[in-house]
């Protein structure tokens, strides 16, 4: 378990919300779920992000950690917070890669701090790579099928 749990508003890259950063440490889901002051929390691989779910109304940020690039059980986190009505910011830390940026965004993340800074003009034609997409998720896009039948 990593001892400097966190980012802070300077690591974060890329962001796509209005309301203040959130700028205090995120605790580990075990250590939130004992106490009740708690607004930020830091989901690790092989954490239940649906242990949140009664308590979404006092987080203002998630933090998502990806420790590799071949583990993606944090967008299965981000998309069961996100279908549950959480509205506060999912940020996507550790090893996020360029390639990942527009699947993470369609999962429900909406900030973005790499372990390691990405190019911005690359980031940028990743984050706008699909005009359509196929599958149902949680940013509001309609997929085409549904475009298409209604």
């Amino acid at each position: 378990m990593p001892d400097n749990l966190g980012t802070s508003p300077d690591d974060v890259q890329f962001r796509f919300r209005d309301d203040e950063m959130v700028d205090h440490a995120a605790v580990t889901v075990d250590a939130f779920l004992d106490q009740s002051n708690a607004a930020a929390v830091r989901i690790e691989p092989g954490d239940d992000a649906r242990e949140l779910l009664p308590h979404l109304g006092r987080i203002k940020l998630v933090e998502v950690n990806f420790p590799g690039f071949m583990d993606g059980r944090g967008y299965s986190s981000a998309r069961a917070l996100r279908e549950a009505g959480y509205d506060g910011e999912i940020r996507a830390v550790g090893e996020v890669l360029i390639d990942q940026l527009a699947i993470m965004r369609r999962c429900g993340f909406d900030a973005f701090a790499p372990d390691n800074e990405l190019d911005t003009a690359d980031a940028e034609r990743a984050f706008g790579l699909w005009d359509n997409v196929y599958q149902k998720t949680t940013d509001g896009r309609a997929p085409i099928w549904q475009k298409r039948h209604g």
